[in-house]
């Protein structure tokens, strides 16, 4: 039974603490504040529109969680 990949990344955006978890397997990709309300959820995404969401994510500062570490460790 192989696992689900499940990717966190975490930015600021205007003082506020931002998470995005995206899963290309499932084709989901959910953005929450730092209250963790939803802030965006999009369902039936190709894992090549994935990938391209965590490149953007990813050169505008954007940190991907390492799911070994804690949190904090980014922050």
């Amino acid at each position: 039974m192989s696992q689900r990949i499940v990717k966190i990344w975490i930015w600021l955006y205007n003082d506020r603490l931002l998470k995005a978890i995206s899963c290309p397997e499932d084709g989901t990709l959910t953005i929450y504040d730092e209250y963790d309300n939803v802030l965006i959820k999009r369902t039936g995404l190709t894992p090549s529109q994935i990938k391209k969401i965590e490149v953007v994510l990813a050169n505008n500062g954007g940190k991907r969680i390492d799911g070994h570490k804690e949190p904090f460790t980014y922050l």
